[in-house]
């Protein structure tokens, strides 16, 4: 099924009033049982439902989208609704950065279709990440019969099985050779990550750079082949680091062994299969060798045990 085919004209509003995520929530689902007797009655504990998700982590995904969302006991149903802001909405990204939120799409489905809920949270993200310009013009619009023809036309499919590009995220952003060891350590500690991939200047996949590469530098050379620095009573750790962490690139500490990459194609068993018989915390997925984004153990808790 395509993305578009969830979605219908009384299930896009234009207007949502709230001044954060969850009025904007609570507006929406107001309006949105305004002529439906069903969802009246399920209203409430959609709303608990949607905010108690909200509350253990946000739904912000960046590119102005908000996409709350929950799993529910008893909903023999899949209800995917958009919402726009009536007026500017200020929230905060993964890097605890002010956007403005832009569009809200809320999707609520039986606890038994958490694959479907990714699945379709999935094709909302390639829609941000690879059609900006189709996602732009959606929110220039707001206009329900606009939105649908603008995603029937992106032809987003929406199947059955769920693979490393349903998974994976493409944040933080790859490293480049040339980038400092500076700029990785910035990297690490604001999108709170181990570790980030390493690109050419064409996309091409070339390595990773760790908090161990950088930890490595900053030890003196022989300790690596110590067993005990006990007996060591003279020099302080990480002062090569620290005079040469603006100059020094990455090109020569990057990891380009060992590493463990993967199609976008991969299943999701195939996946869980590699970290629990690889002892990897991270994987990263390409396409014909260029990196599209990490998948990080994590994630399988995240997206597929508590999405």
């Amino acid at each position: 099924m395509k993305l578009s085919s969830y979605l219908s004209e009384k299930a896009i509003i234009s207007n949502v009033k709230g001044n954060n995520i969850n009025e904007l929530v609570d507006d929406l689902l107001n309006r949105l049982v305004e002529n439906n007797k069903v969802l009246k009655i399920e209203k409430e504990i959609m709303k608990r439902a949607v905010l108690k998700r909200e509350e253990e982590a946000s739904t912000y995904l960046g590119h102005g989208i908000s996409l709350p969302h929950a799993r529910l006991g008893d909903y023999d149903d899949i209800l995917v609704a958009i919402g726009f802001p009536e007026k500017p909405i200020k929230i905060k990204d993964s890097n605890n950065k002010e956007e403005e939120l832009k569009i809200v799409i809320l999707v609520i489905a039986d606890v038994l279709k958490s694959k479907k809920i990714l699945k379709i949270m999935s094709g909302i993200s390639k829609l941000a990440m690879r059609n900006k310009d189709v996602l732009d013009r959606i929110i220039a619009g707001k206009d329900p019969i606009q939105t649908i023809k603008i995603i029937e036309a992106a032809n987003i499919e929406i199947d059955h099985n769920i693979t490393a590009e349903d998974l994976m995220t493409n944040l933080p952003k790859a490293a480049v050779p040339s980038d400092t060891l500076e700029d990785i350590a910035k990297k690490i500690i604001m999108e709170k990550v181990a570790g980030v991939a390493v690109v050419d200047s064409d996309n091409n996949f070339l390595g990773e750079i760790t908090e161990r590469e950088l930890i490595s530098f900053g030890m003196p050379k022989y300790t690596t082949i110590l067993s005990d620095l006990n007996f060591m009573t003279v020099g302080e750790p990480f002062e090569n680091y620290l005079v040469n962490e603006k100059t020094e690139t990455i090109e020569e500490l990057y990891r380009k062994e060992d590493l463990v990459t993967i199609d976008k194609n991969t299943s999701l068993m195939e996946v869980s299969y590699l970290f629990m018989n690889r002892g990897v915390t991270r994987i990263y997925v390409l396409e014909n060798g260029k990196y599209l984004g990490i998948i990080l153990r994590s994630d399988i808790i995240r997206k597929i045990l508590h999405i």
